[in-house]
Order: C-alpha cells, then sequence, then structure tokens
C-alpha cells in the first residue's frame, strides 16, 4: 500500500517534485555502486535521521554508503546520539574531492554544506532532498517540496519509491526527523498526513517516549546555568517589525566553555525565548570560537524570518530560520531587525 504523502500547506515555495523527477532520481540511485550522503552543518535531527535512514536503506539494497557532514570536527549532538546507523558516518575528508552520486538532505542552500560544498558541487550528480522554501533549488536534481514538514517524509517517499520496508533502525531516524521539524507535532506544517506517517513510523515498534525525553526532556546541568544566563541578558523590543515586537539574546563562545557545554546542546534555548508573549519575533545569537555569530529565529506567524535571515545571508522557513554572521552582536541584531517584514 501507497505510504500516505503529507497534505500541502499553504506556502510560497518549490513545489513537490513530479513522477519524472522522481524516476530520474530513482534511476540515479539504483545505478551508483557509491552514494555520498552529505546533511548540513551542525545538523538537527531532521538532517541527522533523514541522511541516516537514507544511508541504512541504500545499504540494504547493496550500495555503498557514506554519511557525512562538513563541519571540522565532525560533532553529533548529544541529544542525537541514539540515532541507528551512525557507523556510517565518515570525515568530510573521507568524501571523494569528485563523488559518483551525492545526496543532501535538509541544506537549503548550499553555504550550508560546509566543508563538502566543493566535493558535492563536483559530483557527477547532485540531488538535493529538502523541504526549505528558501531553497534555490541547486544541485542537478533538486527534490524540494516546501509543503512538507520536514526533510524525512521525503525521504520515505524516496524509501517507498525504492521498495524498501520500514524496520525500527530506519523508523526512529525517521521519526526524530519529522518530530524535531514539527515542533514534537505542534507547529503549522503539522497535518493529519503528519500523524498517519508518524503512526507508522509508531508501528515498527519505535520507543517514542523515550525518543522524545532525549530530544526535548534531557539536557546537562551546565547547560542550565548557560540558560540562565541567556535569559538574564533578554532583550524586548516592541517596536520591531513594525510594532509586532522582537524578542532576542545571545550566547558568548566563555559562557559555553566556562560551563563544558556545545553551541549544539543550546540550540533549543531559542523556544524557551520564543515563549515571550509581547514579541512575535525570537531571536538567539550564539557565538563560535571565532566570533562568528549564528542566529536562529522565529515567528509565531506575522513575520516573514526566512526573508530576514536571507538579508544576512541564511534561509530556512517563513517562521523558522538562521544565519551566520560575522559582524558583532549589535551590529547583527541592527541588520537582522532592519529586515524584519510582515508575511505577505
Amino acid at each position: 500500500m501507497p505510504r500516505p504523502r503529507t497534505a500541502p500547506e499553504p506556502a510560497e515555495g518549490p513545489a513537490a517534485p513530479g513522477e519524472r523527477a522522481w524516476a530520474e532520481v530513482l534511476h540515479l540511485v539504483r545505478s551508483a555502486p557509491e552514494v555520498d550522503l552529505i546533511c548540513h552543518v551542525c545538523p538537527d535531527g531532521d538532517a541527522l535521521g533523514s541522511a541516516l535512514a537514507a544511508g541504512l536503506a541504500l545499504r540494504s539494497l547493496g550500495a555503498t554508503v557514506r554519511v557525512s557532514f562538513g563541519d571540522d570536527p565532525q560533532v553529533v549532538p548529544a541529544s542525537l546520539a541514539f540515532l541507528p546507523g551512525q557507523e556510517l558516518l565518515v570525515p568530510a575528508a573521507a568524501v571523494p574531492d569528485r563523488p559518483d552520486l551525492v545526496i543532501t538532505f535538509d541544506v537549503a542552500a548550499e553555504s550550508r554544506l560546509g566543508l563538502l560544498r566543493e566535493k558535492a558541487l563536483a559530483a557527477r550528480a547532485m540531488v538535493v532532498i529538502d523541504h526549505h522554501a528558501s531553497n534555490p533549488g541547486f544541485g542537478t536534481h533538486p527534490m524540494i517540496d516546501a509543503s512538507a514538514p520536514a526533510t524525512a517524509v521525503l525521504v520515505d517517499e524516496l524509501l517507498r519509491r525504492l521498495g524498501v520496508p520500514l524496520d525500527q533502525s530506519i523508523a526512529t531516524c525517521l521519526y526524530t526527523g519529522v518530530a524535531t521539524d514539527t515542533g514534537s507535532f505542534k507547529y503549522r506544517a503539522t497535518t493529519p498526513a503528519t500523524h498517519e506517517f508518524a503512526a507508522r513510523l509508531l508501528a515498527t515498534g519505535i520507543r517514542h517516549d523515550l525518543i522524545s525525553r532525549t530530544l526535548w526532556d534531557t539536557s546537562s546541568f551546565g547547560y542550565l546555568k548557560v540558560l540562565s544566563a541567556a535569559l538574564g541578558r533578554a532583550r524586548l523590543d516592541p517596536a520591531a517589525a513594525g510594532g509586532l515586537g522582537l524578542v532576542w539574546t545571545w550566547v558568548p563562545y566563555a559562557d559555553l566553555v566556562a560551563n563544558g557545554v556545545t553551541v549544539e546542546e543550546i540550540e533549543g534555548l531559542i523556544d524557551v525565548v520564543r515563549r515571550t508573549s509581547e514579541a512575535d519575533v525570537a531571536l538567539v545569537l550564539k557565538q563560535d570560537p571565532d566570533g562568528t555569530l549564528r542566529g536562529s529565529s522565529r515567528s509565531k506567524g506575522a513575520v516573514d524570518v526566512a526573508a530576514a535571515c536571507g538579508a544576512l545571508g541564511g534561509g530556512g522557513h517563513v517562521y523558522a530560520a538562521g544565519f551566520s554572521s560575522p559582524l558583532g552582536v549589535e551590529q547583527t541584531l541592527d541588520r537582522f531587525r532592519r529586515a524584519l517584514r510582515p508575511v505577505g
């Protein structure tokens, strides 16, 4: 029985791939003896879960598979350490300079390939599986569906077409992807079909309660200290975004070092800050060792943060997007604030 597709959400962006596009991708995958699967730098649950699910599936079909992402050092966030298939992970340096077939997962722009950008672009073919509306359609075979709530949904469709059945390992990876990008099924992109997808994954016997506990309800004491300091720095700008309001904070790298916390561990900080009722937009700036600021932003629905992040060289979804900035906190904040526009 075909797996139900996620019903589209009214949104601008690339439409779902057609049958011809799927046929071309299936031919590439079935004929490639080696496949390099790449997710975006600093991978979240949807990026790494999607890549590992595809890796496990393609390995079961007899392909030689490498999964990677372009960070050095390459660190899997502690919250994702439970994901099956991590024996497929290789450092960026182990990916061939000219791969035969590259498939990217949840990569909204070439810059998000990090150290693997040049290698991916040199591949004979590059399939881009993604659901970000801001994706410009790079690669030789862009498979982008802006209506999908997670890249994991598109991976499920790929596996269905390849005839790979769901097992607990693949289902764990895909469930992590869809649960992460829907905020545990509470974001607007969640549809009845999204829950049907999750139900099929649960039917394999995976422990969704343990997955959710690890993703959202487990942290180190050091994280609590960093969180406390970040909330102490939080500022509310009710006049920003044409009066819709902006709440923001930042985390200096020194705070992470002092408390033994990685930047990956504080990804969930934005979900605390965004609760502020007086602001439609939330922004968290996280400092890397070299001083670069990573911005994570969220909107409650009235402001297009993808456009604002795009003005700073990033991108994402209308209601959830990010960017990197070499500028200082005040300069970065000023550029972000000036780029905020209401949806539509």
